[in-house]
């Protein structure tokens, strides 16, 4: 369904300079979304995002950081809403959203940009399908708690361990947060078909060009 545009807070924050730089540009017309050289550890908002692997594996990057200050538990809590939700495999395009055990976040939503722990995603629309699937994770856990998540921070997805691009990802974290304000999906399923048919050439378009993904026509009920 179309939804209007949330009052959600998004804070985009990373240490490295490539990608807060590339940021400011592909969201120079977004000005109501945050932007920050940092540590997403410093952000107080109502939930972090965290790029993870298919396993809820915390064991490099913002991950591990993320386990280092909420403690062992969290890996816990992440692995057993994927064990519960998805039968132990988080597919690419879809996330979990955990309690923290913390008052700062009260939430972490995993979302995988990489099936393993550490590869090469910088010729594939993880980063896309990572980015729409933790909002996605932000629609549904605020229809069963409304107003739970108004607030929310992100780290540049994919642009360490995953290689890709600091231009590459700033671009197709746009998409996914553009598709925020225009789509709420039915599923996972159907949001990881819409962005994958839509950014099918993605390889042939320039490398500076943003896409905004068109919703898909509801279908008639009845």
């Amino acid at each position: 369904m179309t939804v209007k545009k949330s009052p959600l807070k998004v804070v985009l924050v990373d240490t490295n300079d490539k990608v807060v730089h590339e940021w400011l540009a592909a969201f120079a017309d977004t000005p109501e979304v945050e932007i920050h050289k940092g540590s997403i550890l410093g952000q107080q908002v109502d939930a972090w995002v965290s790029p993870t692997n298919s396993r809820g594996l915390m064991n490099g990057g913002v991950d591990a950081a993320v386990k280092r200050h909420l403690g062992a538990g969290i890996q816990l809590r992440v692995q057993r809403a994927i064990r519960d939700r998805f039968d132990g495999s988080l597919p690419v395009g879809s996330a979990v959203c955990v309690r923290s055990g913390a008052t700062n976040p009260k939430y972490l939503i995993s979302t995988p940009t990489m099936v393993e722990s550490a590869e090469n995603v910088s010729q594939t629309l993880n980063v896309a399908l990572a980015c729409a699937a933790a909002f996605q994770a932000i629609h549904v856990h605020n229809e069963l708690e409304p107003g739970a998540i108004e607030s929310v921070a992100l780290v540049g997805m994919g642009a360490a361990t995953g290689r890709v691009p600091a231009r590459v990802c700033a671009n197709l974290m746009w998409t996914g947060y553009t598709l925020f304000h225009d789509h709420r999906f039915d599923d996972y399923d159907e949001l990881r078909t819409t962005i994958r048919e839509q950014l099918d050439d993605i390889d042939t378009r320039p490398q500076d060009e943003r896409v905004r993904i068109t919703p898909p026509a509801r279908r008639p009920r009845g």
